[in-house]
């Protein structure tokens, strides 16, 4: 996700310690980083803030606490709307980064049943993967990306006929969300479409004075 993937000005702040891997397996002590960062941009005039990795939802809870705007810093936050919007037996598919690591916790679903509807798949071995996690992180370039999304979702599609829309995790994959809703036809939600939504959501609010700091 870059900033030029939006119409309006971006801010843009760095979570120290937050590399891919490490934000990927869950690492609570980045926890107050995450907290400072977010505190950063609302001082800078931010009005909303996301996140540049879906992993982030670990921290949700926290950051949204700790400022006076708008948090999303995951994708996966849509996925109980989704699944109210699909009756069963629709499936919703998850494309994650890295499926090994996309634990129960972080998919905010308590109801067994409603699980069942959800098929997790990963890019793990594909270049994007190898890539970020090289030190420094490698530039995969667009087509490569759309080759391992574009796999994930035909083998998803195999194994779950009954998959009705897609939901990226990741924040790579909105580069190609176009060419795999073309290639798909199904619906395709993102953390892009979740930051306009955000976005339009607080366009031209006061919002309330920022909680005291602990």
């Amino acid at each position: 996700m870059r900033s030029d993937t939006f119409n309006f000005p971006v801010i843009l702040e760095t979570v120290p310690g937050a590399w891919s891997e490490i934000v990927i397996r869950g690492e609570p002590a980045l926890e107050p980083a995450f907290i400072a960062t977010a505190r950063r941009l609302v001082e800078r005039g931010a009005v909303a803030i996301s996140a540049n990795c879906g992993f982030s939802i670990r921290h949700q809870a926290a950051v949204a606490t700790a400022v006076n705007v708008p948090v999303a810093t995951s994708s996966l936050l849509l996925l109980p709307m989704l699944l109210n919007q699909w009756p069963a037996p629709a499936k919703i598919a998850v494309l994650t980064f890295d499926s090994k690591n996309l634990g129960e916790e972080l998919l905010g679903i308590d109801n067994p049943a409603e699980r069942t509807r959800v098929v997790i798949g990963g890019i793990e071995g594909g270049e994007l993967w190898r890539n970020e996690l090289k030190r420094p992180p490698v530039r995969t370039d667009v087509e490569s990306i759309e080759s391992d999304v574009a796999a994930c979702v035909t083998r998803l599609r195999a194994a779950h006929p009954e998959i009705a829309a897609l939901l990226f995790e990741c924040t790579a994959f909105p580069l190609v969300t176009r060419a795999i809703r073309r290639i798909t036809r199904l619906p395709i939600y993102d953390v892009v479409s979740l930051c306009r939504t955000m976005i339009s959501a607080v366009d031209g609010v006061t919002l309330p004075e920022a909680p005291l700091q602990t």
